[in-house]
């Protein structure tokens, strides 16, 4: 064990679980064009780690709930507003993001390390984050076993899936919460900055090499761990921070992908 200490096996533990989760929520996101949901969450879960730090609760508790409140918020406010999607996703990324700083501004007798909420410390997961990784995991595999259908026939055409009986925006909202989850969660491996990227690039590598629904998810799955494995021993290699290397080995990935002619 000296060769492979304990956080070494949490980082990894936590990587692989979190490059799982985010292979389901990636490709519904990428067909689903919500890539900018995505980091508008990411953005908002800073403001939860300054709201924690203020009311002085368990930081990564205050990143979920909020996490959520504000994913449950962007759903009710798409349903209603007459702006576009992509201008409210944009407005309530950069104001809840600063919004956030300022807050952490504000308190200057917290002393918090800005840079590993920003772009991720995995060396720092705990058995407690592990347990709360894989039990998202499990709801996100339950979900997605009632409803990978349903989602499929809400992301090909959402007027006929209602027609057809499918309970969509219950299902769609089923979904942002998971997606706040797994951001919220996701935070401490590769940051806000960059979390969404786990969840975009591995997906939209995997669409170069997939012919059916089912098989993106796969490659999505295998190529989000390949990412962690790898960007884990870059970082060890390089002594780069471990969160941009992953997103580095992904990105390179799906460049490398680029070359090859996607499936027919």
């Amino acid at each position: 064990m000296e060769w492979f200490p304990n956080f070494l096996v949490f980082a990894l533990l936590g990587g692989l679980g979190i490059a799982v989760i985010a292979a389901p929520l990636g490709v519904f996101m990428v067909w689903q064009r919500q890539s900018y949901f995505g980091a508008t969450l990411a953005h908002s879960a800073l403001l939860g780690v300054s709201l924690g730090l203020f009311w002085e609760i368990d930081l990564t508790l205050s990143v979920l709930i909020f996490s959520m409140l504000i994913a449950f918020g962007i759903h009710q406010l798409a349903q209603k507003t007459q702006l576009s999607s992509d201008t409210l996703l944009g407005i309530l990324a950069h104001s809840s993001l600063a919004l956030g700083l300022a807050t952490l501004s504000l308190q200057n007798t917290v002393q918090i390390d800005i840079m590993g909420y920003l772009f991720g410390d995995i060396l720092s997961v705990t058995p407690s984050d592990l347990i709360l990784i894989f039990s998202v995991g499990f709801i996100t595999l339950i979900f997605y076993l009632y409803h990978w259908r349903d989602l499929l026939n809400i992301t090909l055409n959402p007027e006929l899936a209602q027609v057809e009986g499918i309970r969509v925006k219950p299902i769609q909202l089923q979904y942002v919460l998971l997606l706040a989850l797994m951001i919220a969660l996701s935070m401490k491996i590769v940051g806000v900055l960059l979390v969404t990227s786990l969840l975009i690039i591995p997906a939209a590598a995997a669409r170069r090499l997939a012919r059916t629904p089912e098989a993106m998810l796969l490659f999505s799955i295998l190529l989000g761990i390949s990412s962690v494995i790898l960007g884990l021993l870059t970082s060890m290699s390089l002594d780069i921070p471990t969160g941009p290397a992953i997103v580095l080995v992904a990105t390179l990935i799906f460049l490398l992908l680029l070359i090859k002619k996607a499936p027919g």
